[in-house]
This record gives structure tokens, sequence and C-alpha cells, in this order.
């Protein structure tokens, strides 16, 4: 029969334990304490590099990029205000805000023509037109972080992806798959038919008009009627080679 243990078992066993959870505790203190003192550490380094090259991260888009990793690396965000030692010494902030208000001024040009939403790679290329002066200063880096910050206005400002593209919503609206995969398909054309949805997607006619209606309606598509074979196509401003430079210069 096995013995059970004694009260003087129990409490050493349970002694036992607390030594080993106090252990744990001072372990974990320690690494805590190395860690903060790592990124002080980094931080301090971060604030060195960035004075040395401020022209550079000003100046050098990629540059300016890698610096933007090195910085999340440390929880550094030198857009979080237009305050403080970042501002002050980069005045990146400033830059931000600035593409900001260009970037909402474009989508608002556009919207007539592309209903609120806009390739990347075209908005980027109509920001680089309107900061003449400054022309390829500004990368897709930099208008993704702009775009971001416009977020706080809570006025439907994001960029989505469709297949392998980036478009910028500058509208609340909500697209679903059956949309998304529309817009996939139109991005070889730029516009799409109803039967071309039927066979390419295995889709029912009304399940097909039912989504392009609905695109119509929102003002992302546009109906072409003047061809001969009688079909009518739905091209998608956002998607096609067509330019949207319409209303846009400062």
């Amino acid at each position: 029969m096995r013995r059970r243990p004694g009260i003087g078992g129990l409490q050493t066993a349970a002694a036992a334990r607390d030594q080993y959870r106090l252990l744990g505790e001072n372990v974990a203190k320690i690494k805590t304490d190395l860690m903060k003192e790592q990124l002080a550490t980094f931080r301090s380094q971060l604030e060195d590099f960035a004075r040395k090259h401020k022209n550079d991260i000003r100046k050098n888009p990629a540059f300016r990029s890698q610096f933007h990793e090195m910085c999340a690396k440390v929880g550094v965000d030198p857009l979080a205000s237009n305050k403080g030692f970042w501002a002050e010494l980069l005045g990146i902030g400033d830059f931000y805000y600035e593409l900001g208000v260009q970037i909402v001024d474009i989508c608002l040009a556009t919207r007539p023509h592309n209903g609120g939403l806009i390739n990347l790679q075209e908005l980027c290329h109509l920001l680089r037109q309107r900061r003449k002066s400054d022309r390829g200063v500004v990368s897709k880096d930099d208008c993704l972080r702009a775009i971001g910050k416009l977020k706080v206005l809570g006025s439907g400002f994001e960029v989505i992806s469709v297949a392998k593209r980036k478009l910028v919503r500058s509208v609340p609206t909500e697209l679903n798959k059956d949309h998304n995969e529309i817009l996939e398909l139109a991005q070889a054309q730029g516009y799409v038919t109803v039967e071309e949805v039927e066979r390419r997607l295995s889709w029912t006619s009304g399940r097909a008009i039912d989504a392009l209606d609905t695109l119509l309606d929102e003002g992302l598509a546009m109906i072409d009627d003047g061809h001969q074979d009688g079909k009518r196509r739905y091209w998608f401003p956002c998607v096609s080679p067509i330019s949207s430079s319409i209303g846009v210069d400062s």
C-alpha cells in the first residue's frame, strides 16, 4: 500500500513550488529589463542615424522606406504626431500630412470618373504630376503610409487588393467576393461583358447582371453600347488603361 505524504512533505513541496515561481519571475524580470535596455540603446542609435542621414531620409524614397522599417522594429512611429523629436528633426510628419491632403484632392477630383476606386499606381502617377517640383520623390510606400493616416478621418479611405493590383477606395462602398472577382476579370482588357462573366466564372446570367448592376450603381463601372456585336461592355476605370487625370491639375 502506497504511503501518503505527510504534512511536512506537503509543506516542502509547496515551498519548492514558491521558489520555482519566484525564480521564474526573477528570470522574466531580468529578460524584460534587458529588452528595455536594448530597445533604449537601439532608439538612441536610431536618433543618431536620423540626424546623420536626415537629408537622405527626406529626399530618397527608397532610403525613407528602409528607415521606416528600422523604426517599426524598435516600436518608433515617426508619423504618430506632427510634434516632438521626429517631426522637428525630419519634418516627415508634415510631408505625409501634405501627401494625404493631395491624395484626398485627387480622389475627389477623379471620383466622378472612377466611382471612388483608383489604382494605386495611377494615384501615385497623378500625385507625382501634381508635385512637379519634386517629381519622382514620392514612392508607392509613401502613398500607402499617407493613406494609412487618412483612416482616422473615418471616411472610407483604405487600400484593397484585387488579384495582383492594389486599389485605393475613397468611398465607404462594401465590395463582396462577386464584385472582386469581376474586377479581377476586368484587369485583362479594362472591361467585361455579361456573357464573359457567365463563361469565365461559371455564373448564371442573373448573378452576373446583379453584380454588374451594383458596381454600375456605385459608380465603379461605365456602360459602352457602341459595338457591332451588340454586346454591352462594362468598363472599370480603376483597372483599365483609361487615364483619370481629369481635373487633378493644381
